[in-house]
C-alpha cells in the first residue's frame, strides 16, 4: 500500500511552513514594529543563522528604546556572542539612567 501523492505534498507543505516560521520570526518582528524598534525581518533571519536568539536582542532593544537609551542591534549581538548577559546589562543601564548615573553600553558591558 503506497501513500497517495497528495498526502506527501500536504506533509511537505506543512513542514515547509514550520521551517519558514522558525527561520522567519514574524511575531517577533510585529512586536518590534509596534514598540517603535526599527529592525528588519532580514536582520532577524541573519541573527538566527548566526546562532543569536532574536528574542533576546529584540527584547533588549525594546527595553532600551522604552527607557530612552540609545543602544544598537550590533552592540547587543556582539555582547551576546562574547558570552555576556544582555538582560543584566540592559537592567543596569536602565537603573543607572534612572539614578542619573552616566553609564554607556561599553562601560556597562565591561562591568
Amino acid at each position: 500500500m503506497s501513500i497517495p501523492f497528495s498526502a506527501l505534498t500536504i506533509a511537505a507543505g506543512i513542514l515547509f511552513v514550520f521551517m519558514f516560521l522558525y527561520f522567519v520570526p514574524v511575531g517577533l518582528w510585529i512586536t518590534a514594529v509596534f514598540s517603535n524598534v526599527r529592525i528588519s525581518i532580514f536582520d532577524l533571519i541573519t541573527m538566527r543563522l548566526r546562532k543569536v536568539p532574536p528574542s533576546i536582542v529584540v527584547n533588549a532593544l525594546i527595553n532600551s528604546t522604552k527607557a530612552g537609551l540609545s543602544v544598537t542591534k550590533n552592540e547587543i549581538e556582539t555582547h551576546y556572542l562574547a558570552g555576556g548577559h544582555v538582560n543584566n546589562v540592559m537592567k543596569a543601564m536602565i537603573s543607572a539612567d534612572k539614578a542619573s548615573i552616566p553609564l554607556n553600553f561599553k562601560m556597562a558591558t565591561a562591568i
